[in-house]
C-alpha cells in the first residue's frame, strides 16, 4: 500500500547535496541579535534592558498570552541594545542585541537534569512552556499550546513528522540520522502528555535509512504502541493535513471551518520539536540553537549547521563558502521567504538557508487555463481563479473561492507554463481580505 495523498507532485529534491555530510557547528558571532517575534502569536515583552548582564539559557522576551513562547539568551554576555533589527518577515522587529563573552555561562537551572518518569503532565508542560519551544517544521506555533488539547478533543494518535519534503532540506534528516533517541523519547513525552495511546514516527521513502534508524531504537527503547510509517515521496507530503490523510485517512477540516488535526484526533509535532521538548524536560534546556541547511547554487560548500538562535545568517553563509547571490531565502526553494540582507538572524523556525543565482524564466504572461495547478494542488481549490481575483482585486470571489483554505505550498507557481507568481497574488489575497475583515471589526 502506497501511502500518499491526492494532489502534489514529485520534483527532484537535492538532498544528496548535504545529506550526507558531517554535521558542522556554526561559528558563533561576537554579536547576536535575538527577534522578540519568532512564533505564531503575540510578540515577546523584552525582559531586558540596553547594558545588563546575561546568561547562557536566560529568559530575555517574556511571553505575553497563551498562545506565545519566551525568547531566551543564547550565550552569556552584555545587552548592547533593545531595538528594532531585520527580520525575516522582511521589515524590522524590536529585538535584544547581546555582546557575547565568549565564556557560554549558563543561567541558574539551566542543564539540571530529570526523569522526565517522575514529572506529572503540568510539569511538563511547564517546563515546555517556559522552554520557549516552537513547531521547528516552520510553523513556529507554541508546543505547548498543541500539548494542551481541550477536553473535548481527545487525542488517540500522535504523528512525528519527518517527512522534509521540502527540496534541497536536510536538517530533519541530519537529526534522524544522528539523534534517533531524543527524537523517540522527545514524542513519547508528547505521547504522554496528550493521553494518546499510539505513535507513529513518519518520512518519506527516500529516506529509508532514517526509517530504519528509527525502527532500530524504538525497538531498543521497548516503545509500546509506537511503529515507523514510510509515505510516498511527494511534496508536499509534509503538510499535517496531508500527512494524516496519507496515514490514516482522515480528513482535517479546512481552516474556513476552523479545522485542527485534533478534530480528527491527531496532534502532528516535528523531529526537530521532539528533540527541543525533550531537551527541554530531560535537561531543563531553553530552545537556544537548532539545525540549518545551508545550500544553493552560490554555495560552495554546502551542509547542516547547529546554530545558534540570534546568529546572523551571513556568518552561516561565509561559513559554507558563498558567494553574492541574487536570491537569498530562509527556508527551502517551495515555501522560503525571501530575505532583503544576509544580517537576518537566524529564528527558531529556520530550517534552511538558500542561496541562489537566478536565471529568469520570463516575465508572467495570462492563464490558458490549463488546470495544472488545479491537477497538483493538495487543498483541492482552483488557483487559476484564486490568481486572476487577486490581479484583478475581485476579493469577493477570492473568498467565494476559498482563498483562505490554501497552504501556500507553492506547487501552483511551479507547475504553471505562463510563469505566474500564484502563490504570491494569493498571499496578497488573503492580506487584503485580513485588512477588510480587521477594519469591518474595528468599526
Amino acid at each position: 500500500m502506497v501511502l500518499t495523498f491526492k494532489g502534489g507532485f514529485h520534483v527532484h529534491d537535492g538532498k544528496e547535496l548535504t545529506k550526507d555530510k558531517e554535521l558542522r557547528t556554526a561559528p558563533v558571532p561576537e554579536l547576536l541579535v535575538v527577534p522578540l517575534s519568532q512564533h505564531i502569536g503575540a510578540p515577546c515583552q523584552a525582559s531586558v534592558k540596553k547594558k545588563d548582564e546575561v546568561r547562557m539559557g536566560q529568559p530575555v522576551g517574556e511571553a505575553r498570552g497563551f498562545v506565545s513562547a519566551p525568547v531566551h539568551s543564547p550565550v552569556s554576555g552584555i545587552v548592547k541594545d533593545v531595538k528594532a533589527a531585520p527580520h525575516s518577515s522582511g521589515g524590522r522587529v524590536l529585538s535584544v542585541l547581546i555582546e557575547n563573552d565568549g565564556e557560554d555561562t549558563l543561567y541558574p537551572g539551566v542543564g539540571e537534569r530529570a526523569d522526565p518518569k517522575d514529572l506529572s503532565r503540568e510539569e511538563i508542560i511547564d517546563r515546555v512552556k517556559n522552554a520557549g519551544i516552537v513547531g521547528l517544521g516552520g510553523a513556529t506555533f507554541p508546543a505547548h499550546v498543541k500539548l494542551s488539547p481541550p477536553k473535548d478533543k481527545p487525542i488517540d494518535t500522535i504523528v512525528i513528522n519527518g517527512a522534509e519534503c521540502e527540496p534541497l532540506l536536510t536538517c530533519d534528516y541530519r537529526l534522524m540520522m544522528d539523534s534517533p533517541e531524543s527524537v523517540i523519547l522527545g514524542a513519547d513525552i508528547v505521547r504522554r502528555v496528550t493521553g494518546a495511546k499510539r505513535l507513529i514516527l513518519a518520512t518519506e521513502d527516500n529516506k529509508r535509512d532514517a526509517a530504519a534508524v528509527l525502527e532500530k531504537k524504538v525497538a531498543e527503547l521497548g516503545l509500546a504502541d509506537t511503529s515507523v510509517a514510510v509515505a510516498k515521496t511527494k511534496y508536499p507530503q509534509g503538510g499535517e493535513k496531508q500527512l494524516i490523510k496519507a496515514l490514516l485517512n482522515r480528513e482535517v477540516p479546512t481552516p474556513r471551518k476552523r479545522g485542527l488535526p485534533m478534530d480528527v484526533g491527531v496532534i502532528v509535532q516535528n523531529v526537530g520539536t521532539c528533540h527541543a521538548i525533550y531537551e527541554a524536560v530531560a535537561k531543563n534546556m531553553p530552545l537556544i540553537e537548532r539545525l540549518v541547511t545551508v545550500v544553493g547554487t552560490a554555495v560552495e560548500n554546502p551542509g547542516n549547521y547547529t546554530a545558534r538562535i540570534g546568529t546572523p545568517c551571513s556568518v552561516l553563509l561565509e561559513d559554507a563558502g558563498w558567494e553574492r547571490a541574487t536570491a537569498l531565502l530562509m527556508g527551502g526553494p517551495m515555501m522560503g521567504m525571501a530575505v532583503y540582507t544576509p544580517e537576518v538572524p537566524v529564528a527558531k523556525g529556520t530550517s534552511g538557508l538558500l542561496a541562489e543565482r537566478i536565471v529568469s524564466d520570463g516575465d508572467p504572461r495570462d492563464c490558458i487555463r490549463c488546470a495544472s495547478c488545479v491537477e497538483v494542488c493538495p487543498a483541492r481549490l482552483t488557483p487559476l481563479d484564486l490568481s486572476v481575483a487577486s490581479e484583478s482585486q475581485n476579493w469577493e470571489i477570492a473568498e467565494e473561492y476559498h482563498v483562505d483554505d490554501c497552504i501556500e505550498c507553492g506547487c501552483c507557481s511551479y507547475v504553471c507554463p505562463s510563469n505566474r507568481p500564484i502563490v504570491q497574488q494569493i498571499r496578497h489575497a488573503k492580506a487584503a481580505l485580513r485588512k477588510i475583515r480587521s477594519a469591518g471589526s474595528a468599526g
